[in-house]
């Protein structure tokens, strides 16, 4: 694991014709051409860190590639804020401040994100304000999910949480069987908890037959319906 913030591998930037991540894929060909004229690329291993809470906000990443997670320590424990894939953007909140970075960004596997100075893309949004509403945009729609997030895991039990990882990781594998995550570590900040909660989250599971282990940390699901009821917090009608 690389711990240095920013680092990566500097590669040549990709050419206009290429198919972009947002905010690019939308925008005109003038408002792309000078992003590019200001960019540079950058591959990250997995594990790779990309910036470091608390960081000076000098970049912003438009991820063309990969996944990267947004993680924040706090008293030891290591809280899951969320993911971005393909197409979504890092660094945006605090681009608006000019302050630090809010969280820790670490690639969750081999990630390319095309890297732009905040001076940069301000100068562009000066004479394209339309790049600044899509940003806007983006980042109303990330609040929401944050918030939705948060009522998630203050009002749903840890096993229900689990569950609901369970079926988007099952849906992932196209019903093969499957892994919860990198590590049960990894996992636990998804969902927002801790490793020994997942270790009995996943019991519970087996044990009410909503799922199976097959070995070397993988799963498969025996009963979708009752582990969609475990996930919606709904009780089986099959059980008195």
């Amino acid at each position: 694991m690389n711990t240095e913030a920013g680092t990566g591998t500097i590669v040549p930037l990709v050419d206009d014709t290429a198919e972009h991540p947002w905010p690019l894929a939308g925008m005109p060909g003038d408002i792309r051409r000078a992003l590019f004229a200001r960019a540079t690329e950058r591959h990250y291993d997995s594990d790779d860190v990309i910036y470091l809470s608390g960081s000076p906000a000098q970049h912003i990443y438009l991820i063309s590639g990969g996944k990267v997670r947004l993680v924040r320590d706090r008293d030891g424990r290591t809280i899951h804020i969320h993911d971005e894939c393909a197409g979504g953007v890092l660094g945006e909140v605090p681009l608006f401040e000019g302050t630090t970075y809010p969280a820790t960004a670490i690639a969750s596997q081999p990630t390319r994100c095309l890297v732009l100075q905040r001076e940069a893309i301000l100068d562009v949004m000066r004479l394209h304000p339309e790049l600044g509403v899509a940003i806007l945009q983006r980042l109303a729609a990330r609040v929401r999910q944050l918030v939705n997030k948060i009522e998630r895991n203050a009002s749903q039990p840890t096993v229900s949480r689990l569950a609901e990882l369970v079926l988007a990781r099952a849906q992932a594998y196209n019903g093969d069987a499957f892994t919860i995550g990198a590590s049960q570590e990894k996992a636990a900040e998804e969902i927002g908890t801790v490793r020994e909660l997942v270790v009995r989250g996943l019991r519970t599971l087996r044990e009410q037959g909503a799922i199976d282990a097959v070995g070397n940390g993988r799963y498969t699901v025996r009963d979708a319906e009752k582990l969609k009821r475990i996930a919606t917090c709904r009780p089986d009608p099959r059980l008195p």
